[in-house]
């Protein structure tokens, strides 16, 4: 599969990365939600793995560039915030889910249902 991984966090991409890739897997990382928007169209992964709170560009706006790119993207937000408000703009962004960072388990059945 191809995975881009979006997060400002070196070490939660690595721990992202760690539970979900094999080394079969083609992996961009985007330390921000601007050069997740650039890279998409050149890497076009099967899933994105999406931050939501990010300084160049946050997770949402970058995945309705996405979105408008790509209505058929497959987004995840992983956050470390379970706020109602941002579960229910990854809904309406029609995002796949809403994961936690402490939950990253929860990605393999999102990823491969």
């Amino acid at each position: 599969m191809r995975y881009m991984i979006v997060d400002d966090n070196d070490g939660m991409r690595e721990m992202i990365r760690s539970s979900v890739c094999t080394d079969d897997d083609a992996v961009l990382e985007c330390s921000d939600g601007s050069a997740a928007v650039d890279s998409y169209d050149r890497f076009h992964p099967d899933v994105v793995l999406m931050d939501i709170e990010m300084k160049q560009m946050d997770g949402f706006t970058a995945a309705e560039h996405i979105y408008t790119k790509d209505p058929n993207a497959r987004i995840i937000f992983v956050s470390s915030h379970n706020t109602s408000a941002f579960r229910l703009k990854a809904k309406k962004l029609r995002s796949v889910g809403f994961v936690l960072k402490e939950n990253l388990s929860e990605l393999h059945s999102l990823i491969h249902h």
